[in-house]
């Protein structure tokens, strides 16, 4: 699951991720805004600190809901999981979407 920080993606991986990133946000899409662009989160739920799971564990968000609002994942993840749900949670509407 946890990935060795490898710089390079394979064709799956890219054409995963992809697809991924043209779902748009995932946070976004439940307070009902369609079409957000969106960037790659790498979901923490099951790797150690400072680690990251492989390309196959990604959830789209956009800018505000990754990194700069009050509540986006980033900045507070219990306040992010109270308004959207679990990154594992996000991971299987990601999933069921594709």
């Amino acid at each position: 699951m946890a990935n060795s920080r490898k710089k390079n993606k394979t064709k799956a991986e890219k054409l995963h991720l992809s697809k991924v990133a043209a779902l748009g946000c995932m946070a976004c899409r439940i307070i009902g805004y369609e079409d957000t662009p969106a960037e790659l989160h790498h979901i923490r739920s099951g790797v150690g600190m400072g680690q990251r799971n492989d390309n196959y564990h990604v959830i789209g968000l956009c800018a505000g809901h990754h990194r700069h609002n009050k509540n986006a994942i980033h900045q507070s993840k219990v306040n992010f999981e109270r308004d959207f749900g679990t990154e594992l949670e996000l991971l299987e509407m990601v999933n069921n979407e594709l």
